[in-house]
């Protein structure tokens, strides 16, 4: 691959993107279904070591998030995505066919319950389209 691809990438706004997919996660796993999403996971919940690493965790997914920012802004670059309009558009496929495809195929395998699958499902669809909309809107 050729490393000029990064030299077009707004890091700032890439970085900004990643944590505001990442703080989405507070509110999506809290407030809005966190009730829903522990009752699927009861055996992680009710872990009594589940705390032990939790800042690990949360910094290893912001990672990951940051960096699924970056794909974002990579594709938004190579294709000329601009606005908010094509910011929806490109976190629409990328969380569709990418993210929640991905969590799809392991559900499948898993045999999760539908609702935890949904739950994850539209989270990743949701921080990809904000993320989206931030990377085209503001570069």
């Amino acid at each position: 691959m050729d490393a000029a691809i990064f030299s077009h990438i707004n890091w700032l706004v890439t970085i900004i993107g990643g944590l505001a997919y990442f703080f989405l996660g507070a509110i999506w796993y809290t407030g809005l279904f966190g009730k829903k999403w522990r009752s699927y996971n009861p055996a992680v919940v009710n872990d009594p070591n589940a705390k032990k690493g939790v800042v690990g965790t949360m910094l290893g997914s912001l990672v990951l998030m940051i960096i699924c920012a970056l794909g974002l802004s990579i594709l938004a670059t190579r294709f000329g995505i601009f606005g908010w309009m094509g910011g929806i558009k490109l976190g629409l496929v990328a969380g569709v066919c990418f993210a929640a495809t991905g969590i799809s195929i392991s559900y499948i395998y898993e045999k999760r319950p539908l609702g935890l699958h949904l739950i994850n499902c539209f989270y990743n669809i949701a921080g990809n389209i904000i993320a989206g909309i931030i990377i085209c809107s503001w570069r």
